[in-house]
């Protein structure tokens, strides 16, 4: 599973994106079949095969999407194709710029506004059976002008990972696990040495927007930007401060390339990841031993970010209906545990919490950030606003937060105002 960042990333989580997408609306030449006729709820249906685009964290990813579809396929006999891309984005809007885009794809909630508005996408929220098993927070998350397009595959949130290793040999224990910022910056402070930091994680508000959540701030409340909130300064001014006393540190600046390989290369006692770092942890860091704990709350209580992708449908789509009932199962309690399983998402979908939780106890911290968990902005264009941020955030350590905040408020107003 892939981990979400400002770098093009494929994978099941989220896909948060530096460059600007070409959304080419498909609107009508969509060179399928012809015969195509819609529904009394407006999905067209024919005898088309299906063609599935997406973009995989690995061949565990694949192998259990296209086993579920294979699966989906010979019950339904409907025949379907997975293409797994190269380069999501890009084959994405290739297709629809050739009017021959995929039946569904991945999509994430930063394309889905673009992709909206010039009449790219089918909004068959509204539609799913399943639709009030989903999380209230991520059917918000694909929700446009009032209209949910589309349904959430599965999703990640961000927690405190913690070397257990570390911890024991600081003298640390359960009880000290930190429930507020002065907890979090005392158990750093324990946790640093020579040979490593209290707590990494990237540059970049993927990762620092829990703190401004947790201080009651964000990016976006109620349609209107809110980035120069006295809140988003306070929560800077707190990781400023600890950046320069030494205890907290970018993972670049301690070698690393994101918190994972900081935290699995013991460069840091802690980090600020999502659950995509499991997969990491065993594949290349097995000998170290961690534990999860929710984030420690702020001034203004619990905070968090979640990642997501949905299910995307073509507008262009000349089977629709089959589609639909294609995403019913792919987002069924069996589909997701088994996508949990085998690449390590969360399920999106509250019946599927308690056996996730039975087979995971130890990440339940990821799974109760759920409840309070924020989303990136969803706006079109917001995506090369926090890319903008991000190049800001890493000067926080000489740079005052109320004079980056201010320039990303200018920013995020063009967006969303």
């Amino acid at each position: 599973m892939t981990r979400p960042t400002t770098r093009a990333l494929l994978g099941t989580g989220a896909v948060l994106l530096t460059s600007a997408l070409v959304l080419t609306g498909c609107g009508s030449g969509f060179s399928g079949d012809d015969s195509a006729t819609p529904d009394a709820e407006g999905l067209t249906s024919s005898d088309d095969a299906l063609t599935v685009l997406i973009g995989s964290s690995g061949d565990a990813e694949t192998a259990a999407v296209q086993s579920a579809v294979d699966a989906w396929s010979k019950d339904s006999g409907v025949d379907v194709s997975l293409q797994v891309a190269s380069n999501l984005d890009q084959e994405m809007s290739q297709g629809f710029a050739a009017g021959n885009p995929a039946d569904l794809f991945y999509l994430s909630a930063d394309q889905m506004a673009g992709y909206a508005s010039n009449g790219s996408l089918k909004a068959y929220g509204d539609q799913l059976e399943n639709k009030a098993d989903f999380y209230p927070s991520l059917v918000e998350n694909f929700t446009v002008d009032g209209t949910f397009y589309c349904a959430p595959k599965d999703f990640s949130t961000l927690a405190l990972v913690i070397n257990t290793q570390m911890w024991t040999d600081a003298g640390l224990t359960d009880a000290d696990i930190p429930k507020s910022w002065d907890d979090l910056a005392a158990v750093a402070k324990t946790l640093t040495t020579a040979d490593h930091v209290g707590l990494a994680f990237g540059a970049e508000y993927q990762r620092l927007g829990v703190f401004m959540a947790e201080a009651g701030g964000g990016l976006v409340r109620d349609g209107a930007a809110i980035a120069d909130d006295d809140a988003n300064v306070q929560a800077l001014d707190y990781v400023k401060t600890h950046l320069a006393d030494g205890t907290f540190a970018f993972a670049k600046d301690v070698g690393a390339g994101w918190g994972g390989e900081a935290f699995g290369k013991q460069s840091a006692a802690m980090v600020i990841e999502g659950n995509w770092i499991t997969g990491a942890m065993s594949n290349d860091y097995s000998d170290v031993d961690y534990t999860v704990a929710e984030l420690p709350s702020g001034p203004s209580g619990q905070g968090t970010l979640q990642f997501t992708n949905c299910w995307g449908m073509a507008a262009d789509s000349p089977n629709q209906q089959a589609a639909l009932e294609l995403v019913q199962y792919l987002t069924s309690a069996d589909s997701q545990l088994a996508f949990s399983k085998a690449f390590g998402p969360m399920p999106s979908i509250t019946s599927a919490a308690d056996a996730w939780t039975a087979d995971n106890a130890a990440l339940v911290p990821f799974l109760s950030g759920a409840d309070y968990a924020q989303f990136p902005p969803n706006q079109d264009g917001a995506a090369d606003v926090i890319a903008d941020f991000n190049s800001q955030l890493e000067s926080l350590k000489s740079t005052e937060p109320s004079q980056i905040l201010d320039s990303v408020q200018s920013n995020l107003e063009a967006v969303v105002e």
